[in-house]
């Protein structure tokens, strides 16, 4: 299952993490440094699951991390490299998120149907 949330642009999209985990059991959760926050590893170490994201750079005290697991977030840092280029996505002229989300949609289906 996906799940998807939109938020303001301004907004960081760090405390979304846990309302899109509610109901799913992961094993682990693969995000960037701006995911390593202290509540949300220690929701996901309650849940049984393990965050693997790099430290903080200003951590006093940084927690490890699996690295090789860390670099399976290469293919979905690729595919928002790759929808940067649609200019209604990169500047989001839409103005309502359903609009917005759509285009999305269609954006990562046009990228996909060049892809097969």
């Amino acid at each position: 299952m996906r799940r998807c949330r939109l938020t303001a642009g301004q907004r960081h999209d760090a405390p979304q993490a846990l309302p899109l985990l509610e109901g799913l059991a992961p094993a682990y959760l693969v995000a960037d440094r701006g995911y390593d926050s202290d509540p949300l590893v220690a929701a996901l170490a309650a849940r049984g699951a393990q965050a693997v994201s790099p430290p903080r750079r200003k951590r006093r005290h940084p927690r490890a991390y699996d690295a090789a697991r860390y670099a399976q977030r290469h293919p979905v840092e690729r595919l928002f490299s790759r929808l940067k280029p649609f200019r209604r996505v990169a500047t989001r002229y839409d103005k309502s998120d359903a609009h917005f989300l759509a285009f999305v949609h269609l954006a990562a289906t046009v990228l996909w149907l060049r892809d097969c």
